[in-house]
């Protein structure tokens, strides 16, 4: 099917030594040969590239200099010609070149609509298609290391072999419907549906006990720090941040506002949540900033609570113990260069089996012992296991846990002697479900919110 040739800027917009103009479509070419003074670029071989000038057809005037790569379709990213446009890096001379285009005869492309054709024309599947979005969002190394695994087609492999066994199952309870006088059939039957609901479903929990280390990796873990004013909570955020993000003074209550930043603790990303002194105030400003403060508590996944060594464990920080209770906690008891003055029992008891951690962050002590901790309370110490599918996208979750669901009423619906045409609804509910994460049954409208999602030009 014949499809309008879609451009756009391929690159992030601002200073660079190269930027990229990218189309694809079925006039790709046609276009660039309009603009492009050089080889005519039907003539050159694929997937090479060639040096010339973009000239206005119209005024003849020379717009950009620049390298021009040539790909053919269908060995490219989204199966039809592509043209990509290397200018020189800069807000002007790129957006020069895209307006020329488009005067030319390209289409704006939308959001993600590369990678949406990618999929539309069988090169990639759903899941593999959302995975390139995970991996151009990936905070670290391992949040990297799950999407290329999902890229390369893990995920949509195993989803595959688990649909085919149902498939196979709903043809024979077909069989058996279809051919009653065999008495044999249905007890084979009965004892068929058994085993490969029991395998698919095995199979699925096995991929969803990933999926709190998947999501992490790819979310992050929203950390909110807290404690009384000038405990050392943004000195905490500027050490695991490695860098002076928030103001450290030796004032209470300078820090008036949440802030926000993302930092790679052991290859898990941390959104870390530095928050103001949580303390009752008359300041209108700190009032505001106390109030987030409770908010970012309450919405966090981990809480840094952060305790004072040299003063007095006091009923301020029992009553943050309480607010945090029930919550994944990790106990910082900084400032252990100066005089410890706070009962330690008391902490413990507070922290109720919590981690302690002690620290001194003026002289940058106890922050690997933190690491580990935060590590430990998420992942065992165990990061990742390079013959685990990982599960990190929240759509596959929920489609995940619906399928395991299905296969629950299966398997109920067997054992109490349900008529297997009621058994086979669920299983094809099962198939069909699967089916949704891989993108074989899924509508139109979801495609279409889920691309709406990447950034312009990929």
């Amino acid at each position: 099917m014949e499809q309008d040739t879609i451009a756009a800027i391929s690159t992030p917009i601002g200073e660079g030594a190269i930027a990229i103009v990218r189309l694809s479509g079925d006039d790709a070419f046609s276009i660039a040969n309009r603009v492009f003074k050089g080889k005519d670029l039907n003539e050159v071989d694929s997937h090479t590239i060639h040096y010339g000038n973009i000239m206005d057809p119209k005024t003849d005037e020379l717009v950009e200099e620049v390298m021009i790569t040539v790909m053919k379709g269908p060995k490219t990213f989204t199966r039809e010609d592509i043209i990509e446009i290397n200018c020189h890096g800069g807000m002007v001379s790129v957006n020069r070149v895209l307006q020329l285009v488009l005067r030319e005869g390209a289409r704006l492309a939308e959001p993600g609509e590369f990678t949406k054709r990618a999929f539309l024309n069988g090169r990639i599947d759903l899941s593999q298609a959302e995975a390139v979005m995970d991996l151009i969002r990936a905070k670290t190394d391992r949040a990297m290391n799950v999407a290329l695994k999902q890229m390369d087609g893990r995920l949509s492999q195993l989803i595959r072999q688990l649909r085919q066994e149902l498939i196979e199952t709903v043809a024979h309870v077909e069989v058996n419907i279809d051919y009653p006088e065999y008495d044999d059939v249905e007890e084979m039957t009965h004892d068929m549906l058994i085993e490969k609901a029991s395998h698919v479903q095995k199979e699925v929990q096995k991929i969803l006990q990933t999926a709190k280390q998947g999501k992490i990796l790819r979310e992050g873990i929203a950390t909110a720090i807290i404690g009384r004013p000038n405990v050392g909570k943004s000195s905490l955020l500027n050490k695991l941040a490695h860098e002076n993000k928030a103001i450290v003074t030796e004032i209470p209550g300078t820090t008036r506002d949440v802030i926000e930043e993302y930092v790679n603790v052991r290859g898990v990303p941390l959104r870390l949540i530095d928050t103001a002194g949580i303390r009752e105030t008359e300041d209108i400003v700190e009032k505001i900033g106390v109030d987030r403060s409770r908010q970012a508590l309450k919405e966090a996944d981990l809480i840094l609570l952060v305790l004072n060594g040299h003063e007095e464990f006091t009923k301020e920080d029992a009553e943050l113990f309480e607010a945090a209770e029930g919550m994944d906690v990790i106990v910082l008891v900084n400032k252990t260069d100066l005089e410890q003055n706070i009962d330690m029992s008391a902490v413990k008891e507070a922290a109720n089996g919590a981690p302690v951690v002690t620290t001194s962050l003026l002289q940058e002590q106890g922050v690997d012992e933190l690491e580990e901790a935060i590590a430990n309370t998420f992942f065992d110490g165990e990061l990742e296991s390079a013959d685990l599918t990982y599960v990190s996208n929240v759509r596959h979750i929920q489609l995940l846990e619906q399928a395991e669901s299905a296969l629950d009423d299966a398997l109920n619906g067997i054992e109490s002697g349900m008529p297997l045409d009621l058994v086979q609804i669920d299983i094809t509910r099962t198939w069909e479900l699967l089916g949704e994460i891989i993108g074989d049954n899924v509508h139109e409208s979801l495609i279409d919110q889920l691309f709406s999602q990447f950034c312009l030009g990929k």
